[in-house]
């Protein structure tokens, strides 16, 4: 037993000796395990040039408890020596979010019930496949209760064999459980004082995410007290910490934050002054404004909103020779996109400021709004291709200028709506920072975006000069109405193919026959249009109604998960950690279904056979997180790295503390670079 144990356990009896002398103590049997401990492996075939994450499983038996890796005032952390073959190496073990035990004042970092240490082991390339590997472990740890500390050890062994890496589903499923319980990286440096013998930590910390019965735990020796009372507050999007120093006095603090229900941040700080800048908060606030409005503008060019913008086309050819209507409708867009981004953007902070983990394009992840936009744009194809009418042909001239600028309204809303899941250059940064921001702050922002979004029309509705620049209106407006119609169902078609990776295949047999029975419909209420009939709407509105009740019950089936490709692996935050350790470089991306800039660069860039065969010759790993039907892990991790919305591309480069961010639009030579850099 080494002395640091030793002077633990005597301190504990000391402490204990009054409870002692007025219970009878029991010592345990000494050939009873008080901690069982196994050891499991992910894959028991590991490939070579890889790495495999070991389990270190431990059951605490009875009342015995074991310690974290900085036990706290009392204890002893896990002591590990690996017995491993030539070439093979284990790092760090990651440690779950421990408990608190506070026993005669003296405060212990400890698990009460069964809990995993996850080893990552590193498997060289040059192994060839069936190449056994014995491993054993030797363990030391102490298990204690109320009453006594008993030191144990163990020896472990497990026996690999370097193969195909393939997992047990059910083992995969375990590991995925214990992968829970660690602590998430915070993703940004927090920073701390000490003054009079006060540890204050500051810790970014979006002010809508709650958190229940926190507790900071130090894994830096000495730093703070841990019997201490610690005190939380927020500060807009500031977690303040405020406890008894310790005696140790450093540049750096390296601790875990408990967040209740066994959730936990590593927070990793620095020390600093504590500075209240509302001038730097308001030069924030600007540049996130100036992104907004600039990526707004930008995505009018991304192509899951240009079939939209062929809507406009049409209205303000016709009205170029009357500055009054054209200002009209150019307002009323304005107005219908903007309100459409600042109800999408209240949503979502609602939502977050509830506990729920979604970012930006949350509406796409849910299929019943891909139903009701789908029969949307299907009903705008029929009218463009002259399928059926949408104002009466003989409405006078004041009803006609009151619903161009209803028109106009809706086609806004409308725009903003589906042109939200695509996140352009400059507006990703801008969003990101709009969730950490006051809430006034960040609807500004996005009431900016919704302004990008719509200035080219109302450039156009103010700015005669632009206006003569548009042709004059005649027959070739029909024509073009009927050719718009083509991208219009090339919408519809996407849509339906993004309701395809969400539900079963036979309710898309089953929505494609609600959508001609939404066509029907429509036929049947343009027939009578021409006819004059005043009922005319009567078989439209029937067949919507009916279209959406029985999609809406179809969209019950459950959901089919997108598959994911053989040469890449589903993100996972503590494999990506375990990846880092390594030294290959890692490409990781975030897209999904319903993210048509995604879908074009996977296309264009990632899955092309150039690429993967770079990637391959450099043995660079591929990780892909799908966003499609929402995830609060992916949605974390987008918020680490400043973004609420996909497309997201992440290149780690090996011995680099921080990953380099990817261009939204990429290309081949793009990712084959990075690989030279």
């Amino acid at each position: 037993m080494s002395i640091s144990a030793i002077k633990v356990l005597l301190l504990l009896l000391c402490l204990n000796y009054t409870s002692l002398a007025t219970a009878e103590f029991k010592p345990p049997n000494q050939d009873e395990v008080l901690i069982a401990s196994s050891l499991i492996a992910e894959s028991q075939t590991p490939a070579a040039g890889s790495i495999t994450t070991l389990a270190i499983f431990m059951e605490p038996q009875g009342e015995w408890h074991g310690y974290w890796k900085e036990p706290g005032d009392a204890g002893l952390a896990p002591q590990l020596t690996w017995h491993l073959p030539d070439g093979v190496s284990a790092g760090e073990a990651a440690y779950p979010v421990p408990q608190t035990l506070l026993i005669d004042g003296l405060m212990n970092h400890v698990y009460e019930d069964s809990y995993a240490l996850l080893v990552p082991l590193k498997i060289p390339a040059s192994l060839a496949v069936g190449s056994s590997l014995p491993i054993r472990l030797d363990m030391r740890y102490l298990a204690c209760r109320y009453d006594a500390c008993v030191p144990e050890s163990a020896s472990l062994n497990i026996s690999l064999f370097v193969g195909d890496g393939e997992n047990d589903p059910a083992v995969q499923k375990q590991f995925s459980q214990w992968r829970q319980s660690l602590p998430r990286p915070l993703g940004s440096k927090a920073s701390f004082t000490v003054d009079n013998g006060i540890f204050r930590l500051m810790v970014p910390f979006p002010e809508s995410m709650q958190i229940e019965q926190p507790h900071l735990y130090s894994a830096t020796k000495n730093a703070l007290v841990n019997s201490a009372e610690q005190h939380f507050e927020r500060n807009g999007d500031v977690l303040v910490v405020e406890t008894k120093a310790g005696k140790q006095r450093a540049d750096s603090f390296i601790g875990t934050l408990s967040l209740g229900h066994d959730l936990g941040l590593d927070v990793e700080a620095s020390i600093a002054v504590v500075q209240s800048n509302n001038e730097n908060s308001l030069t924030v606030i600007l540049v996130s404004l100036a992104g907004a409005v600039l990526g707004g503008l930008l995505l009018n060019l991304m192509p899951c909103v240009f079939p939209i913008l062929s809507l406009k086309a049409l209205s303000i050819a016709r009205y170029s020779s009357n500055a009054t209507n054209a200002r009209s409708e150019a307002v009323a867009y304005t107005v219908g996109v903007i309100l459409v981004c600042l109800i999408l953007g209240g949503l979502l902070l609602a939502l977050r400021a509830g506990g729920t983990q979604v970012g930006w394009a949350f509406q796409l992840q849910d299929p019943r709004v891909i139903l009701v936009l789908l029969l949307l744009t299907c009903t705008i194809s029929f009218n463009l291709s002259g399928l059926f009418e949408l104002s009466s042909l003989n409405a006078g001239s004041e009803l006609t200028k009151r619903e161009g600028a209803a028109g106009a309204f809706w086609t806004g809303a409308l725009a903003a709506f589906v042109a939200t899941p695509c996140t352009g250059p400059f507006m990703a940064a801008a969003l990101g920072a709009a969730l950490i921001l006051p809430t006034a702050a960040a609807l500004l922002i996005f009431a900016g975006l919704g302004l990008g979004i719509a200035l080219p029309f109302l450039l156009l509705g103010f700015v005669p000069a632009l206006q003569r620049c548009l042709p004059k209106p005649g027959p070739w407006m029909q024509m073009l109405r009927n050719v718009l119609a083509v991208p219009m169902f090339l919408t519809a078609l996407a849509l339906l193919w993004v309701l395809s990776k969400q539900i079963a295949a036979t309710a898309i047999v089953a929505v494609t026959g609600c959508i001609m029975l939404l066509a029907f419909g429509l036929w049947a209420t343009g027939l009578r249009q021409r006819a004059f009939k005043k009922t005319a709407w009567l078989p439209a509105l029937f067949a919507g109604i009916l279209a959406l009740t029985l999609g809406f019950s179809l969209l019950e089936q459950k959901i089919v998960p997108t598959a994911i490709k053989a040469d890449q692996l589903v993100f996972d935050e503590v494999q990506l950690e375990s990846l880092r350790e390594g030294n290959q470089p890692i490409f990781l991306y975030f897209t999904a279904d319903w993210c048509v800039t995604c879908k074009v660069n996977e296309q264009v860039a990632i899955d092309r056979d150039e690429t993967h065969k770079a990637f391959s010759e450099a043995g660079v790993v591929m990780m892909r997180g799908d966003w499609t039907n929402g995830d609060a892990n992916i949605t974390a991790f987008l918020g680490q790295h400043g973004r609420s919305g996909v497309p997201l591309y992440l290149w780690y480069k090996p011995g680099e503390s921080e990953p380099k961010i990817l261009p939204q639009v990429i290309t081949p030579t793009i990712l084959v670079e990075q690989i030279t850099n």
